[in-house]
């Protein structure tokens, strides 16, 4: 399997660098067998059926870019250098994994000052990437945070604007409450709590997990040879009470539809070990390419995603690689907006 097979080509301009307003506005390809639906987000309550659940990922994106200063004394007097951060992940000792920009100007033991009076030092450094600590903690560091900080957006959305106030709302889901990511959950940027309460009302039910998405998502996959390419992990978490929720549903012969591929990849986890999801706490690198056996995934409400990635593999590894291939090329005849903050599809699997 190699990479190639997963290449297409994709017009520049129909990367997103802005969402649909409404969110729910945003539109939605059905994948259905061989069938191809154009339609919205806002008509999901007229193609999900009383007994289905969704499954929610409830991660808050962290504003985790983040512009300072390194300061250093010389013969000449003090010299100041810009320093761009993005936090990547927190460890277990309390410090945060971050890339650095340029990485070169910073040495262990160096303090990086930001807006507010938030602090890092390096702690450690490699060619990569490094380690730093804060001067803030709990919810004292959260609060510095937000005020320092400004949303991470992709690379490809990045490289054509600034983040601004904006993206403080547009890249954040109605239902994030663990904060933690620094990548969004991008299929859930298309809920507002409206229609949420349309599906309850109809019978839709939800359940929410955990998946802080990091910077990794983005990395792009280098071997030749796909199966041989290394997923980076992730924290995460499905509760008792999501287990409880996911299987009743599944013994009353509803659908399970996760939204997004982190809530896909978390459950999948989840029901690993004896083929049912069972309770789950930890880091995941669940890497899901064609020929992955799904226990607990009988649909997807996910976005356009970029050629080569592990996302497109995920993808046709649920729906069958030519099937996703037809559906990508007809996305992109019809002019759907791509990636991060472009439209939807709802994929429906075949029953097993």
């Amino acid at each position: 399997m190699k990479l190639d097979d997963f290449d297409f080509d994709l017009p520049e301009a129909l990367i997103a660098t802005r969402p649909a307003r409404p969110r729910t506005s945003a539109r939605l390809l059905v994948v259905q067998g061989d069938d191809l639906h154009d339609r919205h987000v806002f008509d999901l309550p007229s193609l999900l059926r009383a007994g289905d659940r969704l499954v929610l990922n409830n991660t808050r994106v962290i504003p985790a870019r983040l512009i300072g200063a390194r300061h250093r004394a010389s013969a000449q007097g003090p010299v100041s250098a810009k320093i761009e951060i993005t936090l990547m992940e927190p460890d277990a000792r309390g410090g945060w994994r971050a890339m650095a920009k340029p990485l070169r100007k910073l040495m262990v033991g160096e303090d990086i000052l930001f807006a507010g009076g938030l602090t890092a030092t390096v702690a450690e450094k490699s060619d990569s990437d490094l380690r730093l600590t804060f001067n803030q903690t709990g919810d004292n560091f959260d609060a510095a945070l937000q005020a320092a900080g400004t949303m991470p957006l992709p690379p490809y959305i990045a490289a054509k604007r600034a983040p601004d106030a904006q993206d403080n709302d547009d890249y954040q889901t109605v239902f994030a409450t663990r904060a933690g990511a620094v990548a969004a959950p991008t299929a859930s940027l298309h809920f507002d709590d409206a229609l949420l309460a349309q599906l309850a009302a109809m019978g839709v039910t939800t359940t929410e997990v955990t998946l802080h998405v990091g910077a990794g998502t983005f990395l792009p996959v280098k071997v030749d040879d796909v199966t041989t390419h290394k997923m980076h992990a992730e924290w995460g978490e499905v509760t008792p009470r999501a287990v409880a929720e996911i299987n009743a549903t599944r013994a009353a012969g509803g659908r399970i539809i996760p939204v997004g591929t982190t809530a896909l990849r978390l459950i999948e986890s989840a029901a690993r070990a004896t083929g049912r999801v069972e309770p789950w706490v930890g880091e995941t690198d669940i890497f899901i390419y064609p020929g992955f056996a799904f226990q607990t995934t009988d649909a997807l409400m996910t976005n356009f995603h970029l050629p080569k990635s592990t996302l497109l593999m995920l993808v046709a590894a649920l729906m069958g690689q030519g099937r996703m291939q037809t559906a990508y090329a007809h996305a992109v005849a019809k002019q759907y907006r791509f990636f991060s903050y472009g439209d939807a599809s709802l994929l429906i699997a075949a029953p097993s």
